[in-house]
């Protein structure tokens, strides 16, 4: 096994997810969050997905014990620097994954390689900012991380060719299926994606359909499992708002400039699922 010691830094929905895959597949993984409580919420979300892998029978109950005993968690970012893999998997913010990724190269070996778990931010600059943009790549998961197979593997200006081909290795061990994309303000998940959803909110805000016909002629017209209110409620409207910034700025393209209504959603607090509220009143049902 190429890393057989794994850290994930940031403990949310998607580092949490890294974390169980990657202890589900023989890896020795440390998850590092900020606080005990972060930490509590990652190792209760962790522990009931690896129940619902038991209870379909995709996971025998003695493969639920290793991938837990796989796991460490911890709040002190001390406990990463000998890991052989870093992802760094904190909020969609520049500044704090700067920071972040700052800290780790100074402070893990020179044989580790670092991640990033981006979905828009440019793998060039964080890579730069870690101080080693050679042995620096995207690793891109796509939510929910233990039942989507696709990774976004994203090579920066930088990237050596060793540390991209480790980088696929890894991400096909974990039985995922890696696609590589050159690095450009989103990727190719989001570029395409994120657009879609913000055309949604545009409709909704103009009175072209409700929430509800505008999901259903995308469900039912074009065989999408979920409607683009609906995903961008879980994925987190200001997740989505961040990515159509990122893309904004970075094409300076006038065709992903925000949709106002999605951004006074997010000023108000209504971030969708997350937090009981967004395009759907999830309080409610």
């Amino acid at each position: 096994m190429d890393f057989k010691r794994v850290a994930v830094v940031g403990g949310g929905q998607m580092g949490a997810g890294i974390a169980q895959v990657a202890a589900c597949a023989g890896h020795d993984v440390t998850l590092r969050d900020i606080s005990d409580d972060f930490l509590n919420r990652a190792r209760s979300t962790i522990g009931s997905s690896l129940g619902k892998f038991v209870e379909k029978g995709k996971l025998t109950e003695q493969a639920r014990e290793a991938a837990l005993s796989n796991l460490k968690f911890t709040t002190r970012m001390e406990e990463c620097f000998g890991a052989d893999l870093v992802v760094e998997a904190v909020p969609e913010d520049p500044a704090l994954k700067t920071q972040i990724l700052q800290e780790l190269g100074k402070g893990c070996s020179a044989k580790t390689v670092l991640a990033t778990n981006t979905s828009s931010i440019s793998v060039t600059l964080l890579g730069r900012a870690s101080g080693r943009a050679g042995s620096f790549i995207g690793i891109h998961f796509m939510n929910p991380v233990p039942l989507m197979k696709l990774v976004e593997i994203i090579r920066g200006y930088a990237t050596s060719d060793e540390t991209h081909r480790r980088a696929l290795d890894f991400a096909t061990r974990l039985g995922k299926s890696p696609v590589t994309v050159n690095d450009y303000p989103g990727f190719i998940s989001n570029r395409i994606l994120m657009p879609m959803l913000n055309e949604a909110a545009y409709a909704l805000m103009e009175g072209v359909a409700t929430k509800e016909a505008i999901d259903q002629v995308m469900t039912m017209g074009m065989n999408h499992p979920m409607g683009p209110l609906a995903l961008a409620d879980f994925i987190g409207l200001d997740t989505c708002l961040a990515i159509m910034e990122t893309l904004h700025e970075g094409f300076g393209d006038t065709k992903y400039r925000p949709c106002p209504l999605l951004r006074n959603m997010v000023l108000a607090g209504h971030l969708g699922k997350k937090s009981g509220r967004g395009f759907y009143d999830y309080a409610r049902g």
